[in-house]
């Protein structure tokens, strides 16, 4: 409601001069109307006099017109905006001015009044009065600088920053009020508002003012160009809006995002604590450090609770951040120890588990942190650091050290905000933390098993060159259901192994492992390749039953049934290799010329899924040439989607073993070589983290020499024993192992009369020179001899018993037409 004087103002202002006049009578009819009221409402006069103001109103304002006219007559005037109803019935909203005409002769006073529009127009037009106090009294700070930047005008708001009333602002620049803002870059988006006009709003702004000298505040500022009615720039209004509090709570959402983003990336333990100090520094600390226990970084188990501690306790430094280029505070490394006298606050927070915060750092606080400061060449205040806090790191239920946080050159104190941001931050890196040191343990438990389930070095032998690359798809335990294996025979024969258990992990391993042990204990018979897996095939289905019958394969898809396995023999006496395979793609054979060929095997079933029998197929591989085993992991990884194409697949493994990539697989010689071609072969076609597990295996065949082997047919006479034993002696003499003269005779003597003794026919007796010396001798017979142990009044069966003692290893394999008693003796020593 507008006062008298008001009503007077208002008279006096321009923005009414044209506005529509209408006359009301005591009782708010209207006797008069303008053409300029006709203009704006539409009525024409003879339409609108004679009838009641309220009928010409919207009607929520009607309603209101009792009490305007009651204000009118009280006050003796009234402004406000009513809503008017055009003669085609849209409101035209009015800036109405009711004043009263004087009284008439025989009552009460009549009305005159003025409306304008207020279409197009910004709102209602005040007076400089109003408008000064308006801004005068506002509760946001205001202030007005010239074109040279120096305070003309601000409001009692602005004081609340500091730097004096208004009046001892004038004249002076905003670097002389508030020296602790940056007011180069706040006067220079001031110039820039001067020359372009551009108002600039919600600029942030963050520093301190003098009513707040120790800590940063926010603040949120707009500025806009003031120009004179010619458009001359006079200067730049700005307005200063405190937004600490909501500042700081962005920039805590803001930091818990990057440690939700950045904390635990790895299960890595020493790296996830420094990844906890990079995120608290610079955002909420100056200075950070993080010390673990040493059983944490070791990956070992924990007591439930605070940690119980003697008078002082060795922690490790995890990781440390500052703002200083090379962390300066601190002359502990990574890695060393960090001792904290009992008492201290490290000491208390990690015993009681409960933080710990000091907004001003005492002085005694030199003697806990002397380990911080360089050793104790420099105290806190050398340093500047000023606040401190100190969080135990917890994590399910149990202390796993503590992190300290400093500041130095930020000056405001911590508080308790700061305090339940860093308890955030250390609670979501404790869970990482934990997790990395569970897996720390897990990894170094599954690296043991690793080291047991697949070979540590390829055994020494003469029979190939072999080397090999396994490539787990599981990068974080480094394991899978993939194995290879290479295990000497007898009579200087190797037999080579690659085998694949479906899934990945620790499961797949397990299932793995035995089936490598079953492999190694079915070569060890000397039976062929295909009877090699029917024995294989049998154990796994046994197997599969036994576990749990009507079980389906884990979470991961572990099982042993579906597993592949290839078995090959080779024999370098006559450089033949018989092979078969159950489920198992088709082996490569690169000749020394460098050819590339894929034989042929006999499709066989995958191990304990049932199928027809396994088949064997014989090669004659040429001295130098490359036998290439591998699993499906080395051709998967192409990125390929839906069925393989076999064609396809051999065709890209052609051309790697072809091609440079891989080295020229064929030439060269040397196990170093073949490593080196063996891992180039795998990274031209795996990708570093490939989808399933690889194995690879090279062989490059050797030929035994023909001076190093003798073979003899003897007939089934004892008489022959003495001639043999004699070629026997002259044979080691050729060779120079005359220090094993007398235990092969004996060996060979024993031999040959128990084939003469008990089959039929001819006897070969056949002597190989390799690693070791071989002897064998074979019969017809299919019976096999068997070791006694005779009492000392017996008078025979001590020949199998004496050949026991006097050889390192001894044993049977069947052939086809017959069997073979073969031992073997160390080249290096006599026997007896």
């Amino acid at each position: 409601m507008a006062t008298s004087e008001e009503s007077g103002v208002a008279r006096r202002q321009p923005d009414m001069a044209d506005a529509a006049v209408v006359l009301l009578d005591a009782r708010a009819t209207v006797t008069g109307w303008t053409a300029d009221a006709e203009r704006l409402f539409g009525h024409r006069a003879a339409e609108a006099v004679g009838r009641a103001a309220a009928d010409l109103l919207m009607p929520e304002d009607a309603a209101r017109l009792p009490v305007l006219a009651a204000r009118c007559a009280r006050d003796g005037g009234w402004t406000g905006l009513l809503a008017v109803r055009h003669r085609d019935g849209h409101p035209v909203v009015a800036t109405v001015r009711a004043v009263a005409a004087g009284e008439a002769v025989d009552g009460p006073p009549r009305w005159v009044v003025l409306a304008a529009d207020t279409a197009g127009t910004p709102g209602w037009r005040m007076s400089r009065g109003a408008l000064e106090r308006m801004a005068a009294h506002s509760p946001i700070g205001i202030a007005i600088v010239d074109v040279d930047l120096r305070f003309v005008w601000s409001n009692a708001a602005l004081e609340q920053f500091g730097g004096g009333p208004g009046r001892e602002r004038i004249g002076k620049r905003l670097g002389d009020i508030q020296p602790g803002l940056d007011a180069e870059a706040l006067e220079a988006v001031m110039r820039q508002v001067l020359e372009t006009g551009e108002t600039v709003a919600g600029y942030e702004h963050v520093g301190t003012v003098r009513s707040a000298p120790h800590r940063d505040r926010a603040h949120a500022m707009s500025f806009t160009r003031l120009d004179d009615d010619a458009g001359t720039p006079l200067g730049v209004y700005y307005t200063v809006v405190d937004i600490t509090e909501r500042h700081r709570a962005r920039e805590r959402l803001t930091l818990l995002d990057q440690a939700g983003e950045r904390i635990g990336r790895t299960l890595d333990v020493t790296r996830t604590a420094q990844e906890l100090a990079d995120v608290a520094v610079p955002g909420l600390a100056d200075f950070v450090t993080v010390d673990l226990l040493e059983t944490v970084l070791q990956g070992g188990e924990l007591a439930p609770g605070p940690t119980g501690v003697p008078d002082a306790v060795p922690l490790r430094r995890a990781g440390h951040r500052s703002t200083g280029d090379g962390v300066p505070e601190s002359a502990t490394g990574i890695g060393q120890v960090a001792r904290y006298p009992a008492g201290a606050p490290p000491i208390t927070a990690l015993t009681s588990g409960r933080s710990w915060i000091a907004e001003r750092l005492d002085p005694l606080a030199e003697e806990w942190t002397a380990d911080l400061m360089n050793g104790g060449a420099a105290t806190v205040p050398d340093l500047g650091l000023h606040t401190a806090m100190i969080v135990p790191v917890r994590a399910r239920g149990t202390t796993l050290g503590i992190t300290a946080f400093f500041r130095g050159r930020r000056k405001d104190p911590f508080d308790g905000d700061d305090l339940a941001l860093a308890e955030e931050f250390v609670a979501r890196a404790a869970v990482c933390l934990d997790n990395a040191r569970r897996y720390t343990r897990e990894r170094d438990a599954a690296l043991v098993l690793q080291r047991h389930l697949l070979p540590h070095r390829l055994p020494g032998q003469d029979a190939m060159e072999v080397a090999a690359c396994y490539r787990p798809a599981d990068e974080l335990t480094g394991l899978g259901g993939d194995w290879f294996d290479v295990i000497p025979l007898s009579g200087a024969r190797v037999a080579l192994v690659v085998g694949d258990v479906v899934g990945h992990g620790i499961e797949a391993a397990a299932s793995m492992g035995r089936l490598r042990a079953a492999v190694q204990t079915l070569a060890d018979l000397d039976l062929p390749p295909e009877e090699v897996l029917a024995h294989l095939d049998d154990l796994v289905d046994r197997a599969g039953h036994e576990d749990d019958p009507g079980a389906s394969p884990g979470p991961d898809g572990v099982r042993a049934k579906g597993a592949s396995c290839l078995y090959a023999v080779y024999d370098p006496v006559g450089g033949r290799c018989s092979m078969a395979a159950a489920g198992y793609r088709l082996p490569a054979v690169v000749t020394p010329d460098g050819t590339v060929d894929f034989p042929e095997l006999p499709p066989g079933p995958e191990l304990g899924v049932g199928g027809p029998p396994f088949e064997s197929v014989e090669l004659r591989l040429a001295e130098g040439s490359v036998l290439a085993l591998y699993t499906n992991g080395l051709l998967a990884a192409d990125g390929t989607a839906g069925p393989r194409d076999a064609a396809a697949d051999r065709e890209r493994l052609r051309r790697v073993l072809e091609g440079p990539a891989a080295g020229s697989v064929a030439g060269g010689s040397g196990a170093a070589g073949l490593d080196d071609r063996c891992l180039a072969v795998v990274d031209a076609l795996v990708p570093a983290r490939p989808p399933d597990d690889v194995v690879l295996l090279l062989a490059r065949a050797r030929r035994l020499p023909a001076d190093r082997m003798v073979s003899w047919e003897l007939p089934s006479d004892p008489a022959s024993v003495a001639e043999v034993r004699k070629r026997t002696s002259r044979q080691l003499c050729e060779w120079g192992l005359d220090e094993l003269t007398f235990t092969t005779e004996l060996v060979v003597s024993e031999l040959v009369t128990n084939a003469i003794r008990h089959a039929s026919g001819p006897i070969r007796l056949r002597l190989i020179m390799s690693r070791t010396l071989v002897c064998e001798v074979w019969d017809a017979s299919p019976t096999a001899p068997h070791l006694r142990h005779p009492k000392t009044t017996d008078e025979g069966g001590r020949g199998l018993f004496l050949i026991s003692r006097c050889t390192q290893r001894w044993g049977t394999r069947y052939t086809q037409d017959g069997k073979i008693i073969w031992t073997e003796q160390s080249l290096t020593a006599p026997s007896v």
